[in-house]
């Protein structure tokens, strides 16, 4: 069993992970903060139930996640806002390039998808389902691997695999036709399959 006085050494080193996560499921800094406060006084109170040797950071999300389910995600959103200064960087659209310039052999697929703009990639992601959304970002974005991620979501790791395929998919099918409107892709070229 943990003890309660440090909680505060475990938990508050994610407090910036926790909120950027916040900000994806919520889209406005302020019930991306309540989220994040509800999750602290959440995880405080069952800190008991932590057991040592584990994952903090899964177990962090798995209160957020499921605070998100159980409060945000009935409750109608408020339109939404935000001041340049409090969004933080897009995570994924860093990541790939990143990704990119370390590559010394460039592929035709990361030229075109270094000419998104960060906007582009936001809403193709924000637009998928919420299931395929939340594997997307919680494997690609965060980092987690699958058995976490189902430990998370509280779903079977063979889920968390089809939802991440099916999610990335839809994420493809959504950036090709970003690159048809943008004229970075021919629209004759052959098109990525569908998700099912």
């Amino acid at each position: 069993m943990a003890d309660q006085a440090s909680f505060t050494e475990l938990a508050m080193p994610h407090a910036d992970a926790l909120y950027g996560a916040a900000m994806r499921l919520t889209h406005n800094p302020a019930d991306a903060e309540d989220l994040v406060q509800e999750t602290f006084m959440k995880a405080y109170r069952s800190f008991a139930s932590f057991q040592d040797g584990t994952n903090m950071r899964a177990w962090l999300y798995k209160i957020q996640q499921n605070t998100f389910i159980n409060k945000y995600r009935a409750k109608k959103r408020r339109p939404e806002e935000s001041e340049l200064d409090d969004v933080e960087e897009f995570y994924l659209y860093k990541r790939i390039g990143a990704l990119e310039r370390a590559s010394a052999t460039r592929t035709p697929e990361d030229e075109v998808l270094e000419r998104f703009t960060e906007s582009e990639v936001k809403a193709a992601l924000d637009a998928l389902p919420e299931q395929f959304r939340m594997a997307v970002l919680l494997a690609d974005v965060e980092g987690f691997p699958y058995k976490e991620i189902a430990e998370i979501l509280d779903v079977p790791v063979g889920t968390v695999m089809s939802r991440l395929h099916r999610g990335r998919k839809a994420l493809q099918r959504a950036l090709y036709e970003f690159g048809i409107a943008r004229g970075l892709v021919e629209p004759s070229a052959p098109e990525p399959e569908p998700a099912k």
